[in-house]
């Protein structure tokens, strides 16, 4: 594990003034409701990402803000609800009115390098809110732009592509479908060879609501907070670690011979762990990991590929404090892995059934970490003309989140970085943590 220095480069973007891009034919006017995946209450906020891209000499003369704002609108054509307008109906129900008013879109230019924001690209990225302007009055949920791009190009001939979208329209999966379509389109394609369904109606509750499972990772409460320790935000760093594939291999010398686990486990079993024993909460405290799964394979027969609304699943492991501080990793990898294992598709109609009759909750924030696997994701592959880009992910950290980021190092080995956010006390401590992972024996595990 590298605890990844902070950067401190300071530069100039200029921006023109943002425009709205319309499918460049016309589309169809109506109204389209959302899935009851789609509209819970923790998916209703926007997700802000960077994708780095460099100079490309077969691209020479051409300007990849032209070259992307064009393919936008063709691609609008096919994904025509992201150029409407959220409203809400009864029961906080949303709708999609396709009114073809159109995505913001930005160009701008600053006068940095790619290299001058070093050898790893990684979040925090200094001058974000730069790079990604948020245009005054356009990031409601409702009656706002669904989306925003900004194309910023930089003296090195590359390029940064960066987003806000409205989560309640796609999860990661179909956002990376979206912007693939873009890209194809934007190398000459005149369709995206992935086409795009819309059929919301798969992932909506049942006639007759059934809750077949308890669904603890759903705040319950209406009345009041919840319980547990609230984590203090008024002095919250922020700070990327890479784990390198000998790093992931030292972390397998504490799993038993007798369990398997993937790469997700074991690194979500370790953060878990050792974020919870930095905090230094209560050891009869119960604290949570939520897994946010991939649901698309889950149903028989599957979600439609091209599907890409949001079809994801919250799953969490539990524990107290104690517990899992005290006990090998093996304790906690356990946990992990029995998570990820209830999300089938009884599991997906429960909880949609469970969203509409209680109101579309959150998920439980207090004494939660919630951690997102990127690695898989098609958004590195998506490609404008000028390759695939060298960083997609985030732009910060997030103090419940951690997303999990593809990378690569110099001799093309797969890396992951991870965003962690924590107040500036409990951070040095978790760095502590990690590094004594990292060294210590593993405990003599019993079979579990």
């Amino acid at each position: 594990m590298a605890l990844l220095p902070s950067k401190s480069l300071v530069f100039t973007v200029r921006r023109q003034e943002a425009e709205l891009v319309v499918p460049c034919e016309p589309t169809p006017h109506e109204c389209k409701p959302l899935s009851d995946v789609d509209d819970q209450e923790g998916h209703r906020f926007h997700v802000r990402g960077f994708h780095f891209h460099q100079s490309n000499l077969s691209m020479k003369g051409q300007d990849p803000a032209k070259v992307i704002k064009e393919a936008l609108a063709k691609a609008l054509v096919f994904y025509y609800p992201f150029a409407g307008r959220l409203r809400e109906g009864p029961n906080r129900k949303l709708i999609v009115d396709c009114t073809g008013e159109g995505v913001l879109f930005i160009e701008a230019d600053a006068d940095v390098s790619l290299v001058d924001f070093g050898d790893e690209l990684y979040p925090p990225f200094p001058c974000a809110e730069e790079l990604l302007y948020d245009v005054p009055g356009s990031n409601g949920l409702l009656n706002s732009p669904l989306l925003l791009i900004q194309v910023t190009r930089l003296k090195c001939g590359g390029f940064i592509f960066a987003h806000r979208f409205n989560h309640t329209m796609a999860d990661g999966t179909g956002l990376s479908q979206f912007m693939t379509a873009i890209g194809e389109i934007a190398r000459g394609a005149l369709v995206p060879s992935m086409p795009p369904v819309w059929e919301r109606h798969l992932l909506s509750a049942r006639d007759s609501p059934l809750i077949t499972y308890q669904h603890e990772e759903y705040s319950h409460n209406t009345s009041g907070p919840e319980n547990g320790t609230i984590i203090p935000t008024d002095n919250l760093v922020c700070c990327s670690f890479l784990f390198r594939q000998s790093h992931i291999s030292s972390l397998r010398r504490f799993v038993p011979h007798n369990l398997r686990c993937s790469t997700f486990d074991i690194l979500s079993a370790c953060l878990w762990r050792c974020r919870t024993k930095a905090l230094e909460l209560d050891p009869n405290e119960d604290v949570r990991l939520i897994c946010i799964v991939n649901a698309r394979f889950k149903f028989k027969p599957p979600l439609p590929l091209g599907y890409y609304g949001n079809a994801l699943g919250f799953p969490m492991a539990s524990s107290s404090v104690g517990k899992l501080t005290q006990n090998p990793l093996a304790y906690a990898l356990k946990l992990v892995k029995q998570a990820k294992t209830k999300v089938t598709e009884e599991y997906m109609k429960s909880t949609m059934d469970l969203l509409v009759t209680r109101g579309r909750p959150n998920v439980k924030l207090v004494g939660s970490y919630i951690v997102s696997d990127l690695t898989r994701a098609k958004f590195k592959e998506v490609d404008f003309g000028w390759g695939e880009a060298v960083f997609m992910g985030p732009e910060t950290c997030w103090e419940l989140i951690s997303f999990y980021i593809p990378s690569k190092n110099k001799k093309g080995e797969d890396e992951i970085i991870v965003p962690v956010c924590l107040p500036a006390s409990t951070m040095k401590s978790f760095v502590k943590e990690l590094e004594d992972m990292m060294k210590d024996e593993p405990t003599v595990h019993a079979d579990i």
